[in-house]
């Protein structure tokens, strides 16, 4: 019998959807008399990794609704393996497969991020539990450090000493531990030196929160989900409670919270989530008209590199502008004049300038409310806030934004809003394909793509469940909360922190950088990872905007097959990376919508596919020094229960 060894790094999400698409294609593709032994490799425990993970505070919500997750390969994929259909997590949460912490979720809620943990589990033990005989899963609960090629095949070194040989390997680490960027380096030097207390940038439920101490002003910046999370911990976490009363949320303060003085580039909050559908759940995603394959095939000679400003972003506008109009025009004509299809002639025909499709579309409109303006979206304070505003006008003004962004994203009358959410998916597919193409210059990569855009994607589209804007609204009628504008700059000056937007300012002792570190592969710390950028088997070069401008090295880079991009270009045949430390990865959440057709999936299933039938060396037993293969195989997943235990007790 010969055997396929496949080493997975990393547990979470996307290492679950991996090993249930092995499973599901293993029956058609696996040779007669081949054997697959997979080895999963994380210290932490298999389907949720180590951010989905039951030990993190239970206040710490999804932003999903629980009817719109699944890990499952339902019927909507378009992929070349079998469907296996499976519970979203709120028809989990009605079965008899829940755990106790699901008890009251329903389809609408906004699950614990806890109870998310504890669906993945589920999924895991499923998925393993239908593996064929021909496929076996091994879990270590250890960390991989390193990855090497050995002739034909791959060895992965662990932390605690063994060796797995692999025929081809595939790193899903999720989101990489990373160094401090420069300048969150110096403003934690520059915090040691004057004895000062500075987070910097990492997921919320990893941060050491602990000296920010009671009723002492704490500078923020950052209000995207990160500061969402850090003041549901600084309050709630706390024992702070809310309270119902009338038409708000009232806060009641247990005396142990910080004062949080929070502002950022946009000096908004993300939207919050909204609360209505205008296309069936199933539909999925919406179908784009202009930023299309043909029209990007059609520039150049179809693989030329395009330049992101003067050809991808005005078509990135156009389409999240149509989708805005046609809604409006199909949901409520009687704010408009004329037809949808000459208001969508003058976009196309309009000159892409600051006021070109605004104008374009202006006479087409009865209510100046439904205009789309791009930077007025991305920006909403710049019209109202400058250097000058005075801090009572800048409370007024975000509060009354955080007001109405919660009556409109409830509100179905502004029904475009939806449709521009629903566009934003496959925006986001078609330039993750222009990026794993190398149809985009490193440059637009990092800073527009994963820059720029990723963060108007997750502004507009990823935000909080509305209860949470509630509460932050709650918080600032408290005092717990002051909001202090756009473009906050953060130093130390005088032994302490300064906050400033403006001419606005306030001091402190401590300061919180409320965001995910930005992706540069150039600062990751992971031993694995890092080993392989140092030896030029994967790829990261630092770059330098026109200007002159330090933008880091972005993301890891992969082929449209998912294969490793090595420094000179090259592509590594069989070893591939998955997930949102991969530049343009699809899914790389590892989870989508029910019958929304997820990329994820689509990635996972080909990716599978190419594991089970990559030309490997024949042999007939395994040189893997760790593992110990029973004497038939079984399809059940076995793993070092040593290790397991201890990494249970630390993560407690």
């Amino acid at each position: 019998m010969s055997l396929r060894r496949i080493v997975v790094v990393g547990a979470g999400p996307r290492a679950l959807g991996l090993v249930e698409r092995l499973g599901a294609n293993a029956t058609g593709l696996v040779a007669p008399g081949e054997q697959v032994e997979v080895h999963v490799v994380d210290p932490h425990p298999p389907g949720g990794g180590r951010i989905w993970r039951t030990a993190q505070s239970s206040l710490l919500w999804m932003n999903s609704e629980a009817q719109d997750i699944t890990v499952f390969t339902d019927a909507s994929v378009t992929c070349e393996g079998p469907a296996v259909d499976g519970p979203s997590l709120a028809q989990w949460a009605a079965g008899e497969d829940a755990s106790p912490a699901a008890a009251g979720l329903g389809p609408r809620s906004f699950a614990p991020r806890v109870v998310h943990a504890d669906y993945l589990a589920w999924a895991w033990r499923r998925a393993v539990a239908a593996l064929p005989r021909t496929v076996t899963v091994r879990v270590h609960a250890d960390l991989a450090v390193s990855v090497e090629d050995v002739r034909e095949t791959q060895r992965v070194t662990l932390a605690s000493g063994p060796t797995l040989v692999a025929d081809v390997v595939v790193l899903a680490q999720g989101y990489l531990e990373q160094a401090p960027a420069p300048d969150e380096q110096r403003l934690l030097d520059e915090a040691t030196g004057h004895g000062l207390t500075y987070v910097p940038p990492g997921h919320t439920a990893d941060l050491d929160l602990g000296d920010l101490r009671p009723g002492e002003p704490v500078v923020v910046r950052g209000m995207g989900l990160a500061f969402v999370d850090l003041f549901v911990l600084l309050a709630e976490g706390r024992e702070g409670r809310f309270t119902d009363e009338g038409d708000h949320l009232t806060y009641h303060p247990s005396g142990r919270e910080p004062l949080l003085h929070v502002g950022s580039r946009r000096g908004v909050p993300y939207h919050a989530k909204l609360g209505y559908e205008i296309r069936s759940t199933t539909d999925g995603p919406a179908p784009l008209r202009h930023l299309t394959r043909e029209r990007l095939t059609a520039v150049g000679d179809g693989s030329s590199t395009l330049d992101y400003r003067t050809q991808v972003w005005p078509l990135v506008v156009l389409e999240l502008a149509v989708a805005h109009y046609r809604r409006l025009f199909e949901a409520h004509p009687e704010r408009t004049r004329g037809t949808f299809e000459s208001l969508e002639r003058a976009l196309v025909d309009a000159e892409f300038t600051a006021g070109g499709l605004t104008g374009a579309a202006r006479a087409h409109l009865a209510d100046p409310e439904d205009l789309f303006d791009i930077d007025a979206i991305d920006r909403p304070l710049s019209a109202v806030v400058d250097d000058d505003t005075s801090d009572a006008d800048v409370q007024r003004l975000v509060v009354d934004h955080v007001t109405a962004d919660l009556r409109r994203r409830a509100d179905p009358r502004r029904s475009g809003d939806r449709a521009v959410f629903d566009s934003l998916l496959g925006v986001y597919a078609a330039l993750a394909e222009l990026v794993v193409g190398g149809r985009l210059r490193d440059e637009d990569r990092v800073r527009h793509v994963e820059g720029r855009f990723h963060g108007l994607f997750s502004f507009l589209a990823s935000g909080p469940p509305p209860r949470r804007l509630a509460e932050l609204l709650a918080l600032h009628r408290a005092g717990v909360v002051h909001f202090l504008g756009p473009d906050l700059e953060l130093a130390v000056e005088d032994g302490a922190f300064v906050g400033r937007s403006g001419r606005r300012e306030v001091r402190a002792r401590a300061a919180v950088d409320a965001r995910l570190p930005r992706p540069d592969s150039s600062l990751v710390t992971d031993a694995l990872v890092a080993g392989l950028l140092a030896t030029g088997q994967l790829r990261s070069r630092p770059v330098t905007a026109a200007d002159g401008t330090g933008l880091g090295a972005g993301q890891l880079v992969a082929d449209p097959r998912a294969r490793a991009v090595r420094a000179d270009g090259s592509v590594h045949p069989r070893r591939f990376l998955l997930g949102p430390a991969v530049s343009g990865s699809a899914g790389a959440g590892g989870f989508s919508r029910p019958g929304f057709n997820g990329a994820g999936f689509r990635q996972n299933d080909a990716v599978a596919r190419e594991l089970l039938t990559t030309p490997v060396t024949q042999r007939l037993d395994s040189t893997i020094p760790i593992s110990s293969r029973p004497s038939h195989p079984s399809h059940r997943a076995t793993e070092d229960t040593e290790t397991r235990e201890k990494d249970h007790r630390h993560a407690s």
